[in-house]
């Protein structure tokens, strides 16, 4: 009787300590995702809700530095350099602090991004951007604090803020001409030798026109011959012994073998090595 009731006690702790009530979050988390232009951003942030309080000017002070919603900080992230504020913000992620006034905001954008809350020691060498921002007023309340991404062109963005009866918006400004211009610029140049080199291996193995990857192999290695490869040497040997071009696979093999001793790499020495012999060129 005594072990059972052990037992029933070990059990009884074991399914207090394992048990979990599930609750809505008081300040639920959102993930936002947007393309603007050619730039991905996203943003994290926790959104707190009014609930009958006085929000700005009490709840969060005017003049005081505030989180920009709710526990861990509002983190914003940009796939390319950005522009705010007239200033360069390099790609990645920035914590997103304001400090509200009734009728501006500073809203600044900081490196580090693992603080619950602001900063204990405030760093300005980690303020990568900070832009005041006017305070427009809203005809009814937003209820839970709200980041949106509005007015959207191909080279812009307003990072918007709302609470309360208040909305501030930011510019952000994206490299959407410098990308486009230089896709521009590399297809109307022509293919590299990366793609002839992709193509020509995708005819050789997917066992296309042999002799439509020779010209492409062939033009890949022109293309860097003042800085060879000795992977593509390895594939033109290859493909030019495909075609029946064995005196042109030899020469290819023993210009790839050259440059793996060169370069260390045992893999494409033992590689060229058995090409050649298989070829009767050792």
């Amino acid at each position: 009787m005594k072990k059972l009731m052990t037992l029933i006690m070990v059990l009884a702790v074991t399914f207090a300590v394992n048990a979990q009530v599930e609750a809505p979050a008081p300040s639920p988390f959102q993930k936002m995702e947007q393309k603007v232009g050619l730039t991905d951003m996203t943003v994290e942030y926790s959104r707190p809700s009014m609930k009958g309080r006085k929000i700005f000017g009490d709840l969060v002070p005017f003049g005081k530095l505030w989180r920009t919603g709710a526990n861990k900080n509002t983190i914003i992230t940009f796939s390319d350099d950005v522009m705010i504020g007239g200033k360069e913000v390099k790609a990645g992620s920035y914590a997103v602090f304001t400090t509200p006034n009734e009728t501006s905001w500073d809203v600044v954008f900081y490196s580090d991004t693992e603080n619950w809350g602001t900063p204990q020691n405030w760093d300005d060498s980690k303020v990568a951007a900070k832009v005041t921002a006017e305070v427009y007023p809203l005809p009814m309340d937003i209820e839970t604090f709200t980041i949106s991404f509005d007015d959207m062109t191909n080279d812009s963005a307003m990072l918007g803020l709302m609470w309360e009866k208040a909305y501030v918006g930011v510019k952000i400004e994206v490299p959407t001409d410098k990308k486009v211009s230089a896709s521009i610029d590399k297809v109307m140049a022509g293919p590299g030798a990366a793609d002839y080199y992709s193509a020509a291996v995708y005819y050789l193995t997917a066992g296309k026109d042999i002799n439509q990857a020779v010209k492409w192999i062939d033009m890949a290695v022109e293309m860097t011959k003042d800085s060879p490869r000795f992977w593509y040497l390895r594939q033109q040997s290859l493909i030019h012994a495909k075609a029946g071009d064995k005196k042109g696979a030899i020469k290819a093999a023993k210009a790839s073998l050259a440059g793996a001793e060169k370069a260390g790499n045992a893999d494409y020495v033992k590689m060229n090595k058995e090409s050649l012999k298989e070829w009767g060129a050792m």
